[in-house]
């Protein structure tokens, strides 16, 4: 018996389970060597001819994604690309396999669904029929390498319609069932049905012997206990699409599911993903956690919402049970400004031109992230790449946004092919941060790095009257004129801020005078020096504090509405209520007035 592998076909859903449940050690096993019988048999059988493909393989393939969150972007993709066919959703959801009650995880949109010849190029390696350049899957090996990559074991259900035929398909990708028989071969059965004069009948394609044995271990093997359980599967599909149902999920080192949905009902969240990292103080660090740069490390929903660049017409992402809002990166930026940039692709080629934006982010300078976000055909590759190493002050809280179709993305869609052409690109988004940075650091309380705006800001130090009469002036300024509110998106006000830079003579109003603090004498230990840019901490600190304090005062301001709401409408039924009331009053008054007025008998 290989290690890690007990009695091979034991009945029963709890039975049907790898021993090694983390998928970084799943693939350590010896193999069996075949029988040499087996090859004599194939030679009679004319099978020698086919290469064979071992089990080990679908887990070694698997690999190529490091990240969960990635697999999952794949399935997303899928659908995505069946938008041309008619899509206007995927569901991502958590269901129950009702043999051991353990959690499975769902994907069904309703697309177009495949017939018997398009699940089985779906379920084979190496094969796809994408060639459009609008599409994001090419090289046919997403299904496989995403689902394996979740859990052990993925079953597919796909109803389509080409013509007048209508079928309905069913294929079984079982690690667990491959391990466990010790199979030297992917097997992968596969059942067809058709529907026909009203009712589903199977469809046989070998013959009634391979279909009936294709049925049996999808019944052993999946969590459906019966032929009906898996037609009951086609309710949830409709007339057309498709419904993939990922099981025995992959744990951790400590035994817990890799996919957490038990913390959040309108999400799911990748475990040990979600420890913050720098920020000097709390307030810094409660910025950073609700950040999408920070939050896309291990929630789903914050992952998807910023996956496409384009936002969809007609089509959404329902992440149990709530559709994910989608989130342009370039409309959280502030002092944006557009970079064109035309990469030297090979001579042949056909000459491009890129569009980079660029600006801060709305938190800046509280917020240090920055990075490049890189789409691949309207796909997210690469998001907040640091081109710029950490810990200079060149780049802080830039951000950028830029659709690369010119060059081809790694397999795992989480990161490009190194060819020059990317190394070209890297030193070109470089040099874009650097330049957007020299031109407007200024405008977050960083020191100018032009000539001309530095005389400015000595010649206003020298007119204040010293360091101390500026730094008082720029705290009142902050005070006065609420400098936090660069950090709120709803209060920010880019022209004026705009306007400040290019007035020299006001520039000490927008809380920059207090960076010339680094001119005088006897200060500098009280600054910390990033590269060329001098930010004093404490104020860093006061900003980020200001901010959680508005924050916080917002969220008591919108509670008191809405019970002030609440009270109106509750005086308002009160009213309507008292009104119904009089008038019933009313109306018996005038009758019993009626009655003594009737003369007596």
């Amino acid at each position: 018996m290989p290690v890690a592998m007990t009695g091979g076909s034991s009945g029963g859903g709890g039975g049907r389970v790898l021993d090694c449940r983390s998928f970084w050690k799943a693939g350590a096993y010896e193999a069996p060597a075949a029988p040499s019988h087996e090859f004599q048999d194939a030679l009679e059988t004319g099978d020698f001819d086919r290469a064979r493909v071992h089990p080990k393989f679908l887990h070694t393939n698997a690999t190529s994604h490091k990240w969960a969150f990635g697999a999952i972007a794949e399935l997303l993709d899928n659908a995505v690309d069946e938008i041309n066919n008619g899509a206007t959703f995927i569901k991502v959801d958590k269901s129950i396999n009702s043999k051991d009650n353990s959690p499975m995880l769902v994907f069904q949109d309703n697309g177009g669904g495949m017939d018997p010849e398009g699940v089985r190029r779906c379920m084979s390696l190496g094969f796809s029929t994408k060639k459009s350049k609008n599409t994001i899957g090419q090289y046919g090996n997403g299904f496989k390498t995403s689902t394996m990559r979740l859990g052990a074991d993925a079953i597919v259900f796909t109803h389509a319609i080409r013509g007048s035929n209508v079928t309905l398909s069913i294929g079984l990708l079982s690690y667990t069932f491959l391990r466990r028989t010790m199979k030297d071969d992917i097997v992968v059965p596969m059942l067809d049905f058709k529907l026909q004069d009203g009712d589903i009948v199977p469809l046989v394609y070998g013959s009634q012997g391979d279909w009936d044995s294709s049925l049996k271990i999808i019944l052993d093997w999946s969590p459906f206990s019966s032929k009906e359980e898996l037609l009951q599967q086609f309710q949830d599909v409709g007339s057309h699409g498709t419904k993939v149902l990922v099981y025995n999920l992959w744990m951790n080192d400590d035994g817990l599911l890799e996919l957490d949905f038990e913390d959040d009902d309108e999400d799911i969240l990748l475990r040990d993903q979600g420890s913050a990292s720098g920020g000097a103080s709390k307030g810094q660090k409660e910025i950073v956690q609700q950040h999408i740069s920070h939050r896309l490390r291990f929630s789903l929903r914050a992952y998807t919402s910023i996956l496409y660049l384009k936002k969809f017409d007609n089509f959404r992402i329902i992440l149990r049970g709530k559709p994910v809002e989608q989130i342009r990166i370039t409309d959280e930026l502030k002092f944006k400004k557009v970079v064109t940039y035309k990469p030297h692709a090979a001579h042949d080629s056909q000459v491009v031109s890129v569009k980079v934006d660029v600006g801060f982010a709305k938190e800046a300078p509280i917020l240090g992230i920055f990075g490049m976000n890189v789409y691949n055909k309207n796909r997210l590759i690469m998001p907040f790449w640091k081109v710029l190493q950490e810990g200079s002050s060149r780049g802080r809280s830039v951000v950028g946004v830029l659709e690369a179709n010119f060059i081809e993305p790694a397999h795992d869609k989480q990161d490009f092919e190194r060819t020059p052409l990317f190394n070209r690109l890297e030193t070109k988004l470089r040099q874009i941060i650097v330049d957007f940075w020299k031109e407007k650091c200024h405008l977050i309380g960083y020191q100018p790095m032009d000539p001309h705006l530095r005389s400015q800001y000595k010649a206003t130090l020298k007119d204040s009257g010293g360091p101390a009469q500026v730094h008082h002036k720029a705290s009142s300024a902050r005070r006065t004129r609420g400098l936090s509110s660069n950090l709120l998106p709803e209060t920010y006000d880019d022209i004026a801020a705009v306007g400040l830079a290019n007035n020299g003579s006001h520039l000490q109003s927008s809380g920059q005078a207090e960076e010339n603090n680094m001119e005088s004498e006897g200060l500098d230990e009280d600054l910390v020096e990033f590269g060329s840019g001098v930010l004093d901490p404490n104020f860093i600190e006061n900003l980020s504090e200001e901010n959680i304090a508005l924050f916080s005062r917002r969220e008591e301001l919108r509670q008191r509405d809405t019970q002030l709401k609440r009270k109106i409408g509750d005086l308002e039924h009160e009213l309507e209520e008292t009104k119904r009331k009089c008038g019933q009053l009313a109306a018996e008054l005038k009758v019993r007035k009626n009655q003594l007025n009737l003369p007596s008998m």
